[in-house]
């Protein structure tokens, strides 16, 4: 296949080959975020000082991919449940405590709003054993032509099957805690519900590669086929395997020998076993994963995630440039354009160098500030 560098326009610029998956995100009412909404492009840079919500805006895009994985729930209470994700600051008497989450792609718009489990029981009686757990107050996915397809109001849901003229009750048993959307059973009479959750599913989220000296990424792995890295890297060495086998050779040898010169990846087999090695220039042996730098191995997870050949619609990279030297900024940049040709992709970093290189590279920018105890998002370019 041709590399990487080849496929890039003149201008250095990203070329993408897709329409956008998300045109507009909104989230109300989510920790710091009070009211967010960012038009995203194909490829989007977002930074702000420490404490300003990227990590709460990277969370909230992770609620939207959960909703349609049917683990809202979980993922809400591994951050402290629904009370400690509502907004954090002051709410005026009349609103209803809700958080709200609106995605709009380009096929389809979803909006799921949550609140609190009811909060009153009989005097003496113990606290309901999920007083924690979230509450799907409102759903509404729309189609490209604006058709309604699925409506939920509290215990109720309805949907439009294909070619009906009118509307289906869901079926008894819809779980409160959960989405509608993860719930649907019938994807062959409900293909546009099926075709959302499965986009939504799909993506990909990537925040932090446990590097070590007991990680997963320094060991010898048993490997199979993998053609997407897991979201801790422990797969590492498969997934090199996997692009060397199916994927862009070209790019991956490319993108390490951009950051490291003259170095190359290589992956040893025993018995079904992969572990991973890296040879250098100069040395006359090469250096095994557990011999690494932090820095090094995050570079080498985030090369295996950006060239994944399946692509996800949409791939998220919160904080990429964690424990990478300033110089890596650049080689990074032209990795992550170059995904971009095939995945809508968000980088939340604190790096300027970083963030400086993909607006060279024409992403979009946000930065994010607090005021008065809200996150605001200003575009930048």
């Amino acid at each position: 296949m041709p590399c990487w560098r080849a496929r890039r326009r003149c201008c250095g610029a990203f070329s993408p080959s897709f329409d956008p998956v998300i045109r507009r995100f909104r989230i109300r009412n989510y920790r710091s975020l009070r009211d967010v909404e960012i038009a995203p492009a194909g490829l989007t840079v977002v930074t702000g000082a420490n404490g300003a919500g990227k990590s709460n805006l990277y969370r909230a895009l992770t609620l939207a991919a959960a909703a349609a994985r049917g683990q809202l729930a979980p993922t809400l209470m591994a951050e402290g449940g629904m009370p400690s994700a509502l907004w954090a600051g002051a709410w005026r008497q009349d609103e209803r405590r809700r958080m709200v989450v609106e995605v709009e792609g380009s096929a389809w718009s979803y909006a799921l709003a949550l609140g609190l489990a009811p909060h009153e029981w009989p005097a003496g009686a113990p606290p309901p054993v999920f007083a924690l757990d979230p509450v799907v107050g409102e759903e509404h996915l729309h189609g490209a032509d604006g058709t309604l397809l699925l409506e939920r109001d509290g215990p109720g849901a309805w949907m439009r099957a294909k070619g009906a003229k009118g509307r289906t009750a869901f079926p008894p048993g819809l779980e409160p805690q959960e989405a509608a959307l993860a719930q649907v059973r019938e994807p062959h009479l409900y293909p546009d519900l099926a075709q959302a959750q499965a986009e939504m599913a799909r993506w990909r989220f990537y925040h932090h590669f446990r590097t070590d000296a007991a990680s997963p990424i320094r060991m010898p792995q048993v490997g199979t086929r993998t053609p997407v890295l897991s979201a801790d890297g422990g797969d590492l060495a498969a997934a090199v395997t996997t692009i060397r086998e199916i994927g862009d050779t070209g790019s991956l040898d490319e993108a390490i020998d951009r950051a490291f010169p003259g170095a190359r990846l290589e992956v040893e087999q025993d018995l079904g076993h992969f572990a991973l090695f890296l040879r250098r220039r100069d040395f006359k042996r090469p250096f095994a994963a557990r011999e690494l730098s932090d820095g090094t191995l995050r570079y080498l997870c985030l090369a295996a995630a950006l060239l994944s050949p399946r692509p996800s619609p949409l791939l998220i990279l919160n904080e990429p440039d964690q424990s990478l030297h300033p110089d890596l900024a650049e080689p990074l940049a032209e990795l992550i354009a170059r995904a971009a040709e095939d995945s809508q992709l968000w980088v939340i970093t604190h790096s300027e160098a970083l963030a400086r290189s993909l607006l060279r590279h024409g992403a979009a920018g946000y930065d994010l500030r607090l005021e008065g105890g809200a996150t605001l998002a200003e575009a930048t370019a």
